[in-house]
């Protein structure tokens, strides 16, 4: 099948060159320059450093080039939340089918989700969906097993996504379950902020299991509010997401809050990672939700507190653990 990804960042890369010995795969690269910087060296040594690309892997800098190459096959939109939009503005006239994409989080200026950017710009009959998971960029380049989710209503393209994503050491699972998908993908990164805060102000393990265990509950409880399913908070983009992102090492959030219990400024930490940590974008919006739909949320709360209004790590803390006594359901 033809694939082109659009995005040659970490986790566009990675996918790419995964996919690469299976299908024809072209990834897109903004520049002129670093396109012709990963066709020379086969390599994307800003994002993905020591990784060698796969031989097969097509490049290209030309918009158009990258949507007909998909045409009849899979368009993936491999950039940050932010980037998703003005992405979705630029192939308004491309005429693009069977769109998915691997972002994460909700749009700063809106707290929409991103499939509700693609309807915004779009509308409602593009065959769309969200390819989201547990998944480490770097490991995925390496090769190692990785299970993912294809969330969309559109059943073609569920198995679309399916043949052409599903294959060796990747494992692709499906729902319906849209907004529930997307929400867990949002959410767990502000939670991984909160768990980097407590290791790194060294609270132990019992603590890491009690923030992502009320965490998920922060992720039900809103997710569920806002249309998603229940069950698919215990699944791969909502506890299996959670689980990684707030325990290892190369989560960029976790990074965030293990800077941030070190003493470091936000502006200190961000600078230091050179990623994105779409956690820090979207807890505003995540609160803003909150608020609006009456969802109780204090874990995202404390981290938006420690993030934008100068509360200190500690302090949040505290404050979390003397609140009142309650059920746990």
């Amino acid at each position: 099948m033809n694939i082109a990804l659009l995005g040659a960042g970490a986790w566009g890369t990675a996918l790419a060159t995964a996919l690469a010995p299976r299908q024809s795969v072209l990834l897109w690269a903004r520049s002129p320059e670093q396109c012709a910087e990963l066709s020379a060296t086969r390599r994307n040594a800003h994002y993905l450093p020591g990784i060698a690309l796969d031989p097969a892997l097509l490049f290209t800098s030309q918009l158009s080039e990258a949507v007909a190459h998909a045409r009849n096959g899979l368009l993936i939109i491999a950039t940050p939340m932010a980037g998703l939009r003005p992405m979705l503005h630029a192939l308004k006239d491309e005429s693009p089918d069977n769109l998915v994409w691997l972002c994460k989080g909700f749009e700063q200026a809106t707290a929409l989700l991103p499939h509700q950017v693609v309807q915004h710009v779009f509308g409602e009959n593009l065959a769309i969906g969200a390819l989201s998971g547990p998944s480490f960029a770097l490991e995925v380049a390496q090769g190692l097993p990785c299970a993912l989710t294809i969330a969309s209503p559109n059943a073609a393209l569920r198995s679309t996504v399916v043949t052409a994503v599903h294959g060796a050491n990747l494992r692709v699972y499906t729902t319906d379950d849209l907004i529930g998908v997307e929400v867990g993908g949002a959410l767990k990164n502000i939670l991984a902020i909160a768990t980097g805060i407590a290791d790194g102000l060294g609270m132990g393990m019992n603590a890491r299991a009690a923030l992502i265990t009320r965490g998920l509950a922060e992720i039900t409880r809103l997710g569920t509010r806002l249309g998603g399913r229940a069950e698919t908070f215990m699944g791969l983009t909502g506890l299996g997401d959670l689980i990684l992102t707030c325990t290892g090492d190369l989560s960029r959030n976790r990074q965030v809050g293990l800077g941030l219990a070190a003493g470091k400024s936000l502006d200190d930490v961000t600078a230091e990672l050179g990623h994105v940590a779409e956690g820090v974008r979207c807890v505003q919006a995540a609160r803003e939700l909150a608020a609006r739909h009456g969802v109780m949320m204090p874990i995202v709360d404390s981290v938006a507190r420690v993030l934008f209004e100068r509360v200190t790590p500690q302090q949040a803390i505290h404050d979390l653990l003397a609140r009142e006594a309650r059920g746990e359901a």
